[in-house]
């Protein structure tokens, strides 16, 4: 466990790109698939009982398994990136605390950003101490209903202290979890737009999400268009590209500067006016001044 998987891109990529995305994390689960024999069937509990494999929603819980990949102090893939698109998930807010998340945490990219308790109790390395960590990438191929395929520093971050190594060599271990509200404190929503968007074509990628902590749906605004009397403008639906990444194809040249509008999954909305500025450039991150409170 914990051997060096294939590096993952933080752009946009084509079918056979993202196919090797999605088996970054992936080869690792298939490789712990045959130590789980013995370990328990993850089954979530929320309040309306027994979940078998469905999605999970805040505040919801239950048990899983964890395994881990990358470098043993690492956050996951080398480029600390990941299938959710989000970078340098290494630093501040995420500090390599993250985790792959197999369809039901996943769900085909509308589960990036969530965020969530962890904590092992049988191994005899296991401290019991809860950590939290946030889903950044893809596992396609489970070792239980639910699987976190965690950076090797949040796999060891489960252990006593001095025995991470210990935990880390377990490779495979049961894990209960509680999808919890995320908080990144002294952040605002971020919008950061991708290499390749043009006049014609916007790709956004939307981070740093308080609440929910994930996007299931972002509308674009163009300056200008659409507007009567002075009143606002004609909001674009976008379309989920990959990942955390929504884009928008565009039979005009766009015309900046662009308000975003993002809906998380418990249908809440927040507006960034005018966060594109007319001068935008490809490859660049903006700040917003809006957060979920």
């Amino acid at each position: 466990m914990g051997k060096p998987q294939p590096t993952l891109l933080g752009v946009a990529a084509p079918p056979v790109v993202l196919a090797v995305l999605l088996l970054s994390c992936s080869l690792h689960g298939a490789r712990a698939e045959e130590e789980s024999a013995s370990l328990d069937t993850g089954v979530v509990r929320g309040e309306a009982g027994l979940l078998n494999s469905s999605a999970v929603s805040i505040g919801q819980s239950g048990v899983a398994r964890a395994t881990w990949y990358g470098a043993p102090n690492g956050a996951g893939p080398y480029d600390n990136g990941g299938a959710c698109g989000f970078k340098n998930v290494n630093r501040y807010p995420f500090m390599a605390m993250t985790s792959c998340g197999n369809q039901p945490l996943f769900k085909d990219g509308k589960g990036c950003g969530a965020c969530y308790k962890i904590k092992c109790t049988k191994h005899k390395a296991c401290s019991g101490r809860q950590e939290t960590v946030v889903i950044t990438d893809m596992n396609y191929y489970p070792v239980a209903p639910y699987h976190f395929d965690l950076s090797g520093t949040a796999f060891g971050k489960l252990a006593k202290p001095g025995r991470n190594d210990e935990l880390r060599h377990a490779g495979i271990i049961d894990i209960q979890f509680t999808r919890v509200p995320c908080e990144f404190p002294g952040l605002k929503v971020g919008f950061h737009v991708e290499e390749g968007s043009n006049a014609v074509y916007m790709a956004i990628l939307v981070e740093y999400e308080n609440g929910d902590g994930d996007v299931v749906q972002v509308d674009l605004m163009e300056s200008g268009r659409g507007r009567r009397g002075g009143g606002g403008g004609r909001w674009t639906r976008m379309r989920e590209s990959w990942g955390s990444i929504w884009r928008l194809d565009s039979n005009h040249r766009l015309q900046a500067p662009f308000s975003l509008r993002i809906r998380n999954e418990s249908g809440k909305t927040l507006v960034a006016r005018n966060v594109i500025p007319k001068n935008w450039r490809p490859n660049t991150f903006y700040r917003s001044i809006v957060q979920y409170s």
